[in-house]
């Protein structure tokens, strides 16, 4: 017997919900790893350390879910999805480390401040 092959659009539709799922669990266990320990655990090593791991788990499965989605489509839009999950990465590596170098350094206060007196010397 042979069996039934899903249409594109039906796969892709799942795949693109499966898809939401994880990253949605994954959101959910970052911030509960993330905030647990300040707002419901105060501080127990030991839960902090299940909830991270909860979350590594979680995002395992998000990476996988985003593997079958991507190759669920055809080859354009695989193309444009892996352009711009690329340009994404690119910015939060770059993003993310430059803003660690300026809190480092502590411009982060100095811009906010040059901000603030820069407007209201704009709306004068």
């Amino acid at each position: 017997m042979k069996e039934k092959k899903e249409p594109r659009a039906k796969l892709e539709r799942k795949n693109i919900l499966n898809l939401a799922f994880w990253t949605g669990a994954w959101i959910l266990t970052m911030a509960i790893s993330t905030f647990g320990s300040l707002y419901l655990w105060e501080s127990n090593v030991l839960l902090s350390v299940l909830a991270i791991l909860l979350n590594f788990v979680v995002g395992i499965g998000m990476i996988l879910a985003n593997i079958r989605h991507l190759n669920s489509l055809d080859e354009l839009q695989r193309k444009i999805q892996l352009e711009a999950m690329g340009i994404a990465l690119g910015l939060a590596v770059v993003g993310g480390l430059a803003y660690s170098s300026l809190d480092q350094t502590n411009i982060i206060g100095i811009s906010y401040m040059a901000a603030i007196l820069i407007g209201n010397s704009r709306y004068r």
